[in-house]
């Protein structure tokens, strides 16, 4: 009786958050200074539409809509593999430094590695994802101690220490470059879309299609490490080398979106907090929840930052922030 229950509270919240995605997703389509109209949506799907509803629609809009989605899907499952594995409800890819790792790379690759337009889009995701590596396993190194194994709590002090030194670092390499190169790596710090052409998604998706199943295979291990080293290597689970590979999953996941996204936080903190409250704690649920509605936070902060000051809009990374930040405090307060 209970477990019915439960299944049919996931399955209507199930239908619920792709509702909301579905709907955030038309909003998205018919506003905008640059947008179609919602009954246009169907004849223009079907080739129908004039050239310009084509060109909204196919250069314009779905591409944005599906980069933003799948970057907040990686920002909500990279939140949630790094609080399952610190056992901090606290952490996320953009407070612990883990984007300001990967800004820098990608600062340092714009400015100094001379790549065509073809191999850009391409380039951009393993540069990243080299920076967020190398600043993940420092963080790690530095929170790590022998007796004790892996200190949550530094962990999450060390990242923020990490955060703004990496934030200062880029702002240190841009200021001495040229005006485009300034704008370009403002709207990244910024938390601004801009990778918004077919070709970023074709250089996202792949390390999403690899990535989050072996994630969902880990998510045992998830809830495993989240009773505690000693309950872990009991059940014979190798903890350090569990971490470490999980801990690059969640490092990988967060490069590859921010490379396109910008540095946007707060996403991988609220999305797995709020799949928690919808399914509970157990990661092979939770995990597909969190990866939704990190999509669809995402997804909904895009769409208020374009219209909510037409044209130039706001980038999502302050929208992101306006709600996340106040979360991140009341949480604070209470841990």
């Amino acid at each position: 009786m209970i477990v019915q229950a439960t299944k049919n509270k996931t399955r209507l919240a199930f239908i619920i958050v792709i509702a909301m995605i579905v709907t955030t997703a038309l909003i998205s389509l018919s506003t905008g200074s640059s947008s179609i109209n919602i009954t246009r949506l169907v004849p223009t799907l079907m080739g129908n539409g004039t050239f310009q509803d084509e060109f909204v629609f196919y250069s314009l809009r779905l591409p944005r809509i599906i980069i933003t989605f799948l970057c907040g899907v990686a920002l909500a499952t990279s939140g949630a593999i790094l609080q399952g594995i610190t056992k901090n409800d606290l952490a996320d890819p953009g407070i612990v430094g883990i984007n300001s790792g990967a800004g820098v790379a990608v600062t340092l690759f714009f400015l100094f590695i001379p790549a065509n337009a073809e191999t850009f889009a391409y380039l951009l995701p393993l540069a990243a994802f080299g920076g967020a590596m190398l600043t993940a396993l420092t963080i790690y190194a530095f929170s790590y101690n022998k007796e004790q194994g892996l200190m949550p709590t530094q962990f999450i002090l060390t990242g923020v220490g990490f955060s703004l030194a990496l934030s200062g670092l880029m702002i240190v390499l841009i200021s001495s470059s040229d005006r485009q190169q300034v704008e370009f790596i403002a709207t990244w710090l910024a938390g601004g879309v801009w990778g918004t052409d077919w070709p970023f998604i074709l250089a996202l998706l792949p390390w999403l299609v690899i990535l989050l199943p072996i994630v969902l295979y880990f998510a045992k291990h998830l809830n495993i490490l989240r009773l505690g080293s000693p309950v872990a290597t009991g059940t014979g689970v190798h903890v350090k080398r569990t971490r470490i590979v999980l801990l690059t999953m969640a490092t990988a996941l967060a490069a590859s979106a921010v490379s396109v996204s910008g540095g946007i936080a707060f996403i991988g903190l609220m999305a797995p907090h709020l799949a928690r409250a919808i399914v509970g704690n157990k990661h092979q649920r939770m995990l597909p929840f969190a990866m939704l509605i990190g999509g669809m936070l995402l997804l909904i902060a895009d769409t208020i930052g374009r219209n909510i000051v037409p044209p130039a809009g706001i980038p999502a990374g302050i929208i992101a922030a306006c709600i996340g930040a106040p979360y991140f405090l009341y949480l604070l307060s209470r841990k």
